[in-house]
């Protein structure tokens, strides 16, 4: 998936039509600033999810101080995710954040599914596209 593959900017009014990295399912996304707090919204059919906005930056420099590829570890809320992964990071006490990016109980996992197609969206990072074990780097 390249940029120019990415439609929409990204608002609530135009959100982007993105793929999770399986390319199996679609979603939509778009930033909320003003939102309390500031949101990365993902719609995905009927159900809503939504993640601190600083996750893009946030999960951006930690790419780029790792500067490899890091594994996505794909996982509900109620799943462990795997040691080293994206997923393992947006759930981390060591993060920015302290913590969960996914705003909402219940459905705050599934971070490795949803923000890195965002980050390839905006040209910050490199997401795999297989139907398995996919990784991100920065770009």
């Amino acid at each position: 998936m390249t940029r120019d593959d990415i439609e929409g900017i990204g608002t609530v009014d135009d959100p982007w039509q993105l793929t999770t990295p399986p390319g199996r399912s679609g979603f939509e996304a778009w930033r909320e600033p003003e939102g309390d707090p500031a949101a990365l919204v993902v719609q995905v059919g009927k159900t809503q999810l939504r993640y601190h906005l600083s996750c893009i930056e946030d999960l951006h420099a930690m790419l780029v101080e790792d500067g490899d590829w890091v594994p996505l570890g794909n996982a509900d809320e109620q799943k462990t995710a795997a040691e080293g992964t994206v997923e393992a990071w947006g759930r981390s006490s060591d993060n920015p954040v302290g913590g969960w990016y996914g705003l909402k109980k219940g459905l705050r996992g599934r971070f490795a599914n949803y923000v890195p197609p965002v980050l390839e969206a905006l040209g910050l990072a490199e997401v795999e596209h297989n139907a398995r074990n996919n990784r991100m780097r920065a770009l």
